[in-house]
């Protein structure tokens, strides 16, 4: 049986932990948005754009963000 072949998404998911103790998970950055010398540091800024986004639409603000990571990939059974 061949391999399976890995998935390449144009999408990185983070975990979003707030400065109020919630959190958020598997938000999607675009893997275009990350890379160079930033790191991941885009994907905070392009988090909270969303935020702002989602605030405005719904009428409740988000809370400011006190870590991002990224969302651990799961184990392959290879």
């Amino acid at each position: 049986m061949p391999p399976k072949r890995k998935i390449l998404s144009s999408f990185v998911s983070f975990d979003v932990t707030y400065a109020d103790g919630t959190r958020s998970s598997n938000r999607r950055v675009p893997y275009t948005e990350l890379g160079g010398f930033d790191g991941d540091e885009p994907a905070k800024t392009f988090i909270e754009a969303q935020d702002r986004e989602i605030s405005a639409a719904s009428g409740r603000p988000r809370a400011d963000i006190s870590s991002i990571s990224r969302t651990p990939q799961k184990a392959s059974k290879e």
